[in-house]
């Protein structure tokens, strides 16, 4: 058998990451493309498509940019230089850009205008509702405008990451031509505006509405901002900035201060693009490139609206009928409201599958062990909580009743550093013990842990997650809750808390596997023992379902896998280097994604161990970053019957989806398995929302 030669010496084995990156990208705005959807919510993915875009710029494109500037000259495995991703990315991206704009101009936007949803030019409004809108304009946009002129007196005006503007060409007396920027202030008003109805016509709710951009108000308003002027022409433009700042304290008491100012300087990064309106003057052009220090590769011409991911405003619209129709998660019996959780988790181990299942029994845990006077303490790591959470309402609930409870929040939870910040002050202000991160790390793991006193002593409570504490992104993401009093995976718990709060260090742990210090090696170790097994016995398989896959040691390990002749099935929704389908390599791999209606962001690790099926959930992808720059934990699912729920239930129905399931093949591009006579049609996440619960349901 041909043995695999060290990833660096194979290039050919991988797929580079931006690129995977972008192909995953395009399976959501193919996703605004599918007539299966509700029109609004084809909209959303629109909307989630540029605002993935935008992130990508700021971070991934960004990083590639220093690079090129810094001459530096070391490849990722693929052995593609900077230079040549960015060739490739803005290649690939250029098509990507036009084939959005035209699902957004030639399908969806007539089917907002028969829907009753009108987003008009502002030049096709009727007399009656411009003198609206110039009566709105006049009252509230104009004060708080402020035109910038550029000239000799004039410094090229600072532009802000994200920040949407006007170009506006115009002319004095003497027929002198300038330059002069209007910032659109989206940040106070909708960027599509509603235009008030007359009192004839107005019918009380949004079955009928019409919109106009603020920017096409702006614009029809200009000689207001420039009285003696003549304003030849605008175009709306708008630039991201490298939002990649990287952040170095070796103090925890400096870290908040230190984000916040990190905050201050994501907005006024280097420019890494600029989307600009397709019919904007290329003397403008010439002259943005000139003023911001940017390449013409760096410039994006666009259809209007440029910035899509403000279209995600339609979504606030109350059209029922225009979105996906709402379902009740279900709750365990033994979870329900009012029932004793803690008693519930002694009986047995207890999983959750969001958003099939309910988030409320989590809130729930941390509200009981809040009021219960047995508690003595409650632990927990935040990530990402969002605004408004009632998880950390229950925190600050169980510190006022006297509980001892320690916050982990990561203040460097990348664009949700400002509300972290809020919940971390909030927290400490009510007597909460807040740790900020750990030195060197980014702490991503899901963990929460109940110290409670009973008549046999005490016993610790423990959830583990695969995503965040967040009651809002619980709806839409699909990810693992999993409850348990086991002793050992408490213990390990106790010792991740000691290790994050202080500074014990734990080099060996009872049952998770924990990044960075046993998770690499846990996988790798258990992949060879499937090589093992299939060498023995013939019994070698692996599942894995995951975000994303880049680790070239994981990589490597799934090479020889295959070659030993061990089945590997993945599901990787988003970025994937591997490169399935080489012969004498990757023959018996098979690599799926699927987006759809959620967001896929489950971790799944399956190893056949021998026909003593191994099953770990949790928070950690295979990337370089998840396993040698971040806490993580995987933890396994012991219990037979949650384990064959996820083995022979949860796990079969992805791999065999037929709807929204595609298949990556060796040249890094992805087929659209469709359903035949052999596979009919099944959609994976249709069929979890009708089947809900049916991986506890058996147990009761």
């Amino acid at each position: 058998m041909k043995s695999v030669s060290p990833p660096a010496d194979n290039s050919s084995f991988f797929i580079n990451r931006e690129l995977s990156w972008i192909r995953f990208n395009r399976h959501v705005l193919d996703e605004a493309q599918d007539q299966g959807h509700p029109l609004l919510e084809r909209v959303k993915f629109l909307a989630i498509f540029a605002n993935n875009l935008d992130e990508f710029f700021m971070i991934r494109v960004s990083g590639l940019q220093r690079q090129v500037v810094q001459g530096v000259l070391k490849s990722p495995p693929d052995g593609m230089t900077p230079s040549q991703q960015l060739d490739a990315i803005r290649q690939m991206l250029i098509p990507e850009l036009e084939a959005q704009s035209g699902i957004w101009h030639q399908e969806i936007l007539p089917k907002l205008d028969d829907a009753g949803i009108h987003i008009h030019q502002y030049s096709e409004l009727s007399d009656e509702q411009k003198k609206i809108m110039h009566t709105f304009f006049v009252n509230e946009v104009f004060p708080v405008l402020t035109p910038l002129a550029f000239d000799s007196a004039h410094p090229f005006p600072f532009i802000s990451n994200l920040s949407l503007n006007l170009a506006i060409i115009i002319r004095d007396p003497a027929n002198k031509e300038y330059f002069a920027r209007v910032k659109v202030p989206t940040n106070l008003f909708s960027r599509l505006v509603r235009i008030p109805e007359t009192a004839g016509s107005l019918r009380g709710n949004d079955s009928e509405v019409h919109l106009v951009y603020l920017e096409e108000l702006i614009a029809a308003h200009l000689d207001m901002l420039f009285p003696g002027l003549d304003v030849i022409a605008s175009f709306p433009f708008r630039i991201t900035r490298d939002a990649d700042l990287e952040i170095e304290v070796d103090e925890a008491s400096d870290l908040l201060t230190t984000v916040e100012e990190i905050m201050e300087q994501r907005a006024k990064g280097k420019p890494v693009r600029i989307e600009l309106d397709c019919s904007m003057h290329e003397n403008i052009c010439h002259m943005l490139e000139k003023k911001l220090g940017v390449t013409s590769y760096m410039l994006y011409p666009v259809s209007q609206p440029v910035g899509m991911a403000d279209l995600m405003q339609l979504m606030s619209l109350d059209r029922p009928d225009l979105k996906d129709t709402p379902f009740l998660p279900s709750t365990p019996g033994e979870l329900a409201e009012g029932k004793d959780i803690f008693s519930a988790i002694r009986r047995r181990d207890i999983l959750l599958y969001h958003p099939y299942d309910s988030f409320t029994p989590v809130v729930n845990f941390i509200r009981q062990a809040a009021h219960d006077p047995d508690v003595l303490a409650i632990k927990i790591t935040l990530y990402r909580v969002g605004s408004n959470s009632p998880i950390v309402n229950a925190l600050l609930e169980a510190r006022e009743n006297g509980k001892a409870v320690a916050a982990l929040i990561e203040l460097k939870a990348r664009f949700d550093e400002e509300n972290n910040i809020g919940w971390a002050r909030a927290l400490e202000h009510a007597g909460v013990h807040v740790v900020y991160g750990v030195v060197g790390l980014k702490v991503h793991a899901k963990l929460c842990m109940v110290v409670r006193r009973e008549k046999d002593g005490i016993r610790s409570y423990v959830h583990l997650g695969t995503g965040n504490y967040n009651a809002t992104t619980s709806r839409i993401y699909t990810d693992f809750g999993f409850f348990t009093c086991d002793r050992p995976i408490s213990e390990d718990v106790a010792h991740l808390f000691n290790f994050l709060t202080g500074y014990a260090r734990i080099e060996r742990y009872q049952k998770l596997l924990v990044a960075p210090v046993t998770l690499r090696n846990g996988i790798i170790d258990r992949i060879d023992r499937e090589i093992a097994g299939q060498s023995e016995c013939g019994t070698g398989h692996i599942i894995f379902k995951m975000n994303a896959l880049v680790d070239p040691i994981c990589i490597a390990a799934l090479y020889r896998a295959s070659q030993a002749g061990v089945k590997v099935e993945l599901q990787v929704r988003g970025i994937c280097c591997l490169r399935p389908g080489i012969p004498g390599i990757s023959e018996n791999i098979t690599v799926s994604s699927i987006v759809g209606r959620f967001l896929e962001h489950a971790r799944i690790y399956y190893f056949n161990n021998r026909g003593s099926d191994e099953v770990f959930l949790g928070s950690a992808d295979l990337m370089p970053r998840n396993l040698d720059r971040r806490v993580e934990v995987l933890y396994p699912v012991e219990n037979p019957s949650l384990r064959i729920a996820i083995v022979s239930t949860i796990l079969p129905v992805q791999l065999n989806d037929t709807v929204k399931l595609h298949v990556l093949k060796r040249d890094g591009t992805y087929e659209h398995r469709k359903s035949s006579d052999e596979q009919p049609s099944l959609n994976a996440q249709n069929w979890l929302v009708d089947h809900r619960g049916i991986w506890y349901n058996d147990i009761n």
